[in-house]
Parts: structure tokens; C-alpha cells; sequence
């Protein structure tokens, strides 16, 4: 290949980036869609608030509203949903969950009327939910929101009377799109277009990816027809009154970015990087072809040089040799000179032994190949460090750190990883991983005290740990627990424990959705040593 060749391909291959640089970025830009699994994800934290009274010695239901949950044992609604019972001692205040058989009570911890928010918590043992994640972004260009809930016009179309109440059921998610920031009289509100109706009141509004940017509150009047607006009480508003009652959320301010978009991501990733790996390819071929050529000719003028002194030098040797000798037999009939013989005699066969070791030794044609290859393997870098590539280069302490920019998280934790690698797949010296039938290690978790299944994927040549986190409804968060605690992963050292454990997981992972609801990617480096 020519250099013009070389600049030419080289030209594509950084214009071809540049078009999938440029793609990505247009995707980026576009306003994100509501993901419906997030949605329903969130919504497993999204309960009932019932104001409960008596009627004939019996509890009654006398209202009702929407709330989500900060923490598992903490809700978030609206004001006006409970300061009648936080004025009233015969009323207490009921917590429905969406799904699952129980229920709870709550007391009201805090309650500010002038921004409608109140705080409630849970009896101690008795319910504990999914909370939900506050976006820390800000709005900005969201696109489409979803508001959930549970509006009474539903249940009133359902045929439902206030006792149904009392059963969990799933929220109802309403989608629209975000109007704009606007402040009311007395607290900071988002304007929407989501519809809610009254029993929505204290239910979140969700950005794209399932987090919460407000707590619905009210709507516009539309007695005259015109379009329908809804306010939520910003975070603004719902932040500084959580802190004050000495609540710290999980607060995630990273870009809302679908699974897809990540996968179309890491193709292109992909893509560029074997196209600039085929091309360092190519010029190193190059490269490596004219230092072929280079040493062959060098090799050739030595290897032909060293040859040809040596056979001249051989050939002298030989004449030294034939006239020494001469001069020997000449002078071996002379008395006189019989010394002058023995010298010339020894003379000769010196120059005789030198002659045939300057022909023996006279470098072969064959000598120009072996320099050749020499060059060549010298330049290909011999004595360089071999690559990071393999489950035995990536062995040891390592920390992984979260690659924002190749991740999707809506209320995971994004802390570094500390992970000590074993090339048979042993973690930290105790957790074995699976080895599947793609060459890829996994390992599988469904712990009781998280509300997820977690998939972690590491790759020891490229040192990357992913972690795809399932965020299931409690009828298939039961399922997979059950899958999991089917089969007992083999401890660390066991024979074939990593093909073993890769079969016994496929089952479950073959059990979960197409797409994980979050997806975390971390980027693991060796441990610096203790000091």
C-alpha cells in the first residue's frame, strides 16, 4: 500500500468516526421518551394514602391520595392529603402498597401547608418499599413525563366503592410533557401536561428514566375548555423540606439516556475501535513491509560483501599456500637450505588450513533471510511488554470506577468497586463466577434486601465490570429469587466450578426482560499498594 493509499484510508476510517461521533450526539440532543419499564420500576414505590375514620365501630376509608416512597419506610404526599388527620386524633392514616397482601399505618413526621408537602413514616416492621430516586439534573429539556397515581375517577369508572380501597393495586401512569418551570404564589411548581385527577394529589412526577422531578399537586381550571395544564411541586420546593427533617435522599443528577441508546453506543465504540485497530493494522503492515525490504537489501550487500572478502581472502590463503609449498620442494634438495624447507612446508600448511577456513566460514545465502528476520522481529517490537489482554494479565487488587458516560442509573448506588480478580473467575476470594457459552464471566444476584436482580459481566481483557440491574415487580422478584435458590454456586477453587456456575445461571438470566432497567459500567485499575 502506497502512503497516498494510507492517507486515503486513513481519511475514511476518522470521517466514519466522526459521522458516528456525530450521530450519537444528535441522539443525545433529542428530547428522551418515558421507558416503560422505568416507569413500572418506579411505581413499585408509589402507594395509596387513606385517611381512615370509623363507621359503626368499624374502620372506614374518608379519603384518599397518592404518595411515594423516600426511603422504605418513608413517604412523600401532599399537605392537604393529611392535615385533616394530623388536626384530627380519630383519624389515622393508611398506607396501601401497589402490589403484595399488607398494608400499614403511617404517622405524619412533618407537614408544610404553605408548599403542600408532607412527610409520613411508617410503623416500625411492618412495610418496607422500593424508594424512588430524585432527579439532581434539573428539568432542562426532559421531553415526556409520566405522573402515577391513583386518581379516583378510575376507580370510580372501575365500579370500585371505598372498601377496594384498602386492596393493593398497581398505579395508574399517565404520560405528557413537561411545560415548563413556573412558581405559584407561595412555592415553586412544574407545569405539565400529564393528566391527573383528584387521588393523584402526592403522587411523583417521573422524568424519562423513572426518577422524581415533583410531587403532583393540582391542575388548571378547564371549565372553559381551553387545554388542561397540572402542577407538581418542584424539587426545588420537595429537597430543602426532606433535609430539614433530616431525610437525605438518593439524589442522581446523571444524564437520562435509554438502554438501547447505550447499546447503539457501544456498537459504534466497537466499530471505531476495529476499524482504527484495521488500520494501525495496515500501516504496521506497511510499516513492516518496507523494513523487510530495507533489511533485505541491507542484508544482501553484507551477507554478498562479507562472501566475496572471504573468498578472496580464501583464494590468496591458497596461492600462499601452492608458493610456499613450491618454495619447500625446491629448497628440500639443497642441503644448505633444509631449515628454509621445513619453514616454507609449515608455511604452507598454515596458509593451506586458513584457506579452508575462510571458504567454510564464508557466510551462505541463506545468512540473508535470518538477518532479514532478525530486522523484521525487531521491529515488531520483541522486546516490548506483552498486551493486557487475557484473564492472567488482569489478576489482582483492582478498583473500578463508574464510567458515566457508558451508564444508566436511576437509583443504584455508584460507588467504586473494589475487586480482586482471580484468572479461574474468583472474586475478592470467595464469590466464583459463571463462565457462559459467549466467554463472558457473570455472576448472578438476588439478594432478600435488594428490590432488583443483578447481572455483573466482567471482561478481563479490556478490565471492564457491568453490572445490569433488573428493578422487577414482587411476582417476579419472587420468581427469580426462587430460580436462584435452586442451585448452589460452586465455592472458589472447586474443579470446573466456572463452566459449572455459568450452566446453573442460564436458566434465571434466560427468565429476566430483554433490557435491564439499569445499566452500570466500570472501568477497574490495579490497586495501589498499601504504604
Amino acid at each position: 500500500m502506497t502512503h497516498v493509499s494510507r492517507l486515503r484510508a486513513t481519511l475514511r476510517t476518522r470521517l466514519m468516526a466522526a459521522l458516528l461521533l456525530a450521530l450519537a450526539m444528535l441522539v443525545r440532543a433529542m428530547p428522551a421518551a418515558a421507558d416503560p419499564g422505568d416507569v413500572d420500576a418506579a411505581a413499585r414505590g408509589v402507594v395509596r394514602v387513606v385517611l381512615i375514620g370509623e363507621e359503626g365501630g368499624q374502620p372506614a376509608p374518608v379519603s384518599h391520595g397518592s404518595g411515594f416512597a423516600i426511603s422504605p419506610t418513608r413517604i412523600v404526599t401532599n399537605a392537604h392529603i393529611v392535615s385533616e388527620a394530623a388536626q384530627d386524633d380519630t383519624l389515622r392514616i393508611g398506607i396501601v402498597p401497589p402490589e403484595g397482601a399488607g398494608g400499614a399505618f403511617a404517622r405524619v413526621i412533618a407537614i408544610s401547608p404553605r408548599n403542600d408537602l408532607a412527610l409520613l413514616e411508617i410503623a416500625p416492621g411492618s412495610l418496607r418499599l422500593p424508594p424512588l430516586a430524585l432527579a439532581g439534573g434539573g428539568v432542562g429539556n426532559l421531553g415526556e413525563v409520566a405522573a402515577v397515581g391513583y386518581p379516583m375517577n378510575v376507580d370510580l369508572a372501575q365500579g370500585l366503592d371505598m372498601a377496594d380501597i384498602f386492596r393493593a393495586q398497581p398505579p395508574v401512569k399517565s404520560r405528557g410533557y413537561l411545560s415548563g418551570e413556573r412558581p405559584s404564589r407561595q412555592f415553586d411548581t412544574i407545569l405539565h401536561t400529564a393528566p391527573i385527577a383528584r387521588g393523584n394529589s402526592g403522587g411523583p412526577l417521573l422524568d424519562p428514566c423513572g426518577r422524581v422531578i415533583g410531587v403532583n399537586s393540582f391542575s388548571a381550571d378547564s371549565n372553559s375548555g381551553e387545554a388542561e395544564f397540572y402542577f407538581a411541586v418542584s424539587l426545588r420546593e420537595l429537597l430543602p423540606f426532606l433535609r430539614s427533617n433530616g431525610v437525605e435522599p438518593a439524589v442522581n443528577a446523571l444524564p437520562c439516556r435509554s438502554i438501547d441508546e447505550l447499546n447503539a453506543e457501544e456498537r459504534q465504540r466497537l466499530e471505531a475501535e476495529q476499524s482504527q485497530a484495521r488500520e494501525r493494522l495496515a500501516q504496521r503492515s506497511d510499516e513492516l513491509r518496507e523494513v523487510r525490504e530495507k533489511a533485505r537489501l541491507t542484508a544482501q550487500m553484507e551477507v554478498l560483501g562479507q562472501r566475496e572478502n572471504r573468498m578472496a581472502l580464501a583464494l590468496i590463503a591458497l596461492l600462499a599456500a601452492i608458493g610456499a609449498g613450491y618454495a619447500a620442494a625446491i629448497w628440500r634438495s639443497d642441503e644448505a637450505r633444509t631449515a628454509h624447507a621445513r619453514i616454507a612446508a609449515a608455511a604452507s600448511a598454515a596458509a593451506l588450513v586458513i584457506a579452508g577456513l575462510l571458504w567454510v566460514t564464508r557466510p551462505g545465502l541463506a545468512e540473508i533471510e535470518d538477518r532479514v528476520a532478525a530486522a523484521v522481529a525487531k521491529a515488531e517490537g520483541g522486546d516490548a511488554p506483552a498486551p493486557d489482554t487475557g484473564s492472567e494479565a488482569a489478576e489482582g487488587a483492582l478498583i473500578c470506577t463508574l464510567v458515566p458516560d457508558r451508564s444508566r442509573v436511576t437509583s443504584a448506588r455508584t460507588d467504586d468497586v473494589a475487586f480482586d480478580w482471580s484468572a479461574d473467575g474468583c472474586v475478592n476470594g470467595r464469590t466464583q463466577y459463571g463462565l457462559g457459552t459467549g466467554g463472558e464471566w457473570k455472576r448472578v444476584f438476588a439478594a432478600q434486601d435488594d428490590a432488583a436482580v443483578a447481572i455483573n459481566t466482567y471482561d478481563p481483557a479490556t478490565r471492564t465490570l457491568r453490572t445490569d440491574r433488573y428493578l422487577l415487580g414482587q411476582e417476579a422478584l419472587a420468581a427469580a429469587r426462587e430460580a436462584r435458590s435452586a442451585y448452589t454456586p460452586p465455592a472458589c477453587g472447586v474443579s470446573d466450578a466456572a463452566r459449572t456456575l455459568g450452566e446453573q445461571q442460564s436458566a434465571l438470566i434466560a427468565k429476566l426482560p430483554e433490557r435491564p432497567n439499569e445499566r452500570l459500567v466500570y472501568n477497574c485499575t490495579a490497586k495501589a499498594a498499601a504504604k
